[in-house]
């Protein structure tokens, strides 16, 4: 009994000894965090998107107080007013910021169009490894919401054809969602942009026609009918360049002459859509 207490009482003062060491070795070698660190922190959106390029908003917060070379404008879903707070705090000069805003380059609805019945994990990357996906068009959107539960901002959400639809006030133009869709449908688009194209399957004409109404067949009249030359035709898709579309047309003719009506306005807010056929 003695010898238990005693072994007992040996291994309490040898875990006191130590805990002793680690507490004057913590607060010894403790490295001191610039206060500033914290302030910036407080100000970026706490989205954790990873858009700055960095983990998540502490790890930017120390990367732009603490490196001279990083920009204060790193963080889109802050925007101007943000980039200019952190300028401030930091010494350094904003650059311009372009606001963005996802936009889902497809307009087929993913309820039926279904080449099988799907009965797996409710996950769009895991559903693309089985024949490229459930849907006709290998290219279009799988629909089982991946993008929408890596929105941090609840910008997303899946409607009533079983496509993300994008709430234009909440989303900050991380590109979280563009970066979980296996189909490349999510892309970032200016809320300025005049056109775009509601498809993104690089089927040729005569295999879309069989699957798609509403896809975009590669007939290259919106490019023949664009002269500002702001459309091209990429793998059998029409391509718009946004930034020559922005600032030189008003009155897109495209959109008028687009057999499939894949070609729309799209602005924020955006116009009402036609039913797809």
């Amino acid at each position: 009994m003695n010898s238990m207490i005693t072994i007992i009482a040996i291994l309490a003062l040898v875990g006191l000894f130590f805990g002793l060491v680690l507490a004057y070795a913590n607060k010894k070698l403790a490295v001191e965090m610039n206060p500033l660190i914290h302030v910036v922190e407080d100000i970026l959106p706490k989205g954790q998107c990873g858009a700055c390029g960095y983990a998540g908003c502490q790890a930017y917060a120390e990367a732009v107080v603490l490196d001279k070379d990083v920009s204060p404008s790193l963080c889109i879903p802050g925007k101007k007013a943000v980039a200019e707070q952190v300028a401030k705090l930091t010494g350094k000069a904003a650059a311009e910021i372009e606001p963005r805003y996802a936009f889902i380059k497809c307009w087929q609805p993913a309820v039926g169009n279904s080449k099988y019945d799907y009965a797996g994990i409710e996950d769009c990357l895991a559903a693309s490894l089985l024949q490229a996906g459930p849907k006709e068009c290998e290219y279009g959107c799988i629909g089982l919401g991946s993008c929408v539960r890596q929105c941090v901002f609840d910008a997303l959400h899946i409607n009533e054809k079983g496509l993300p639809e994008v709430d234009k006030e909440k989303c900050t133009g991380c590109g979280k969602c563009a970066t979980a869709c296996p189909k490349n449908v999510i892309t970032m688009i200016s809320p300025e942009a005049h056109v775009a194209v509601l498809c993104n399957s690089l089927d040729k004409g005569a295999v879309v026609r069989k699957i798609c109404k509403v896809g975009c067949i590669g007939c290259g009249i919106c490019v023949k009918q664009c002269p500002y030359e702001a459309i091209k035709m990429q793998n059998n898709l029409a391509v718009v360049d946004s930034s020559i579309c922005i600032e030189k047309c008003d009155h897109p003719v495209c959109i008028e002459k687009c057999p499939t009506k894949v070609l729309k306005t799209y602005q924020i807010p955006p116009v009402e859509l036609v039913e797809a056929v």
